[in-house]
């Protein structure tokens, strides 16, 4: 959110609740403008935030009057203290640790869950590597993609195996029995007519 708001030039804009003073009698042409921009960058701000928080967080949100407020707001709900950070990334690694590949789950859907909360580790500052995300698949997925594990770790070191090959290997799998079965499937319903 930081980069977005540098993006758009209005970082002043939400880390200083700077006061838009009133235009005095007979303004000049640059105290027109320069009062119009820090107006309209402050309303850029706002609109910024509320445009890119869900709607559960616009209603929380929506109240505070500035943008600088909304900012502290959502700095102190996402972020917090180290104390509070530090116990969300506890529990986001026993999540973690905790989470298990499903026998109906696609890989897809699991590997979407794992690295959702990896990336929930990392924005709260925490590192936490590909290895583990790697690790983590090749431990916990279902026994029917065996095979596949155990090729990938039979052709190259544990070290060196990428996390966008494991993912790239277990849907090919997926996508192939799929096929398969879905082939199956249709050769019993044109075997029966």
């Amino acid at each position: 959110m930081t980069t977005f708001m540098e993006c758009c030039d209005l970082c002043e804009a939400v880390e200083e609740d700077y006061k838009v003073t009133p235009l005095p009698n007979n303004p000049t042409m640059v105290q027109i403008e320069l009062h119009k921009e820090k107006k309209s960058r402050k309303a850029k701000a706002k609109s910024c935030l509320y445009a890119v928080v869900s709607s559960t967080i616009f209603t929380r949100i929506m109240r505070l009057e500035s943008a600088k407020a909304i900012w502290d707001y959502l700095q102190e709900e996402y972020e917090g203290d180290d104390k509070i950070r530090g116990m969300r990334v506890l529990n986001l690694l026993k999540e973690f640790e905790r989470l298990q590949m499903g026998e109906r789950e696609t890989v897809k859907e699991f590997t979407d869950r794992l690295v959702e909360i990896a990336n929930k580790i990392r924005v709260l500052g925490t590192g936490i590597k590909d290895d583990m995300l790697v690790q983590k698949i090749r431990v916990y997925v279902p026994e029917r993609f065996e095979a596949t594990i155990a090729s990938l770790e039979n052709t190259k070191e544990l070290s060196d195996i990428k996390l966008v090959e494991v993912l790239n290997a277990l849907q090919a799998q997926e996508h192939r029995s799929k096929m398969r079965r879905k082939g199956i499937a249709e050769g019993m319903v044109e075997g029966t007519l």
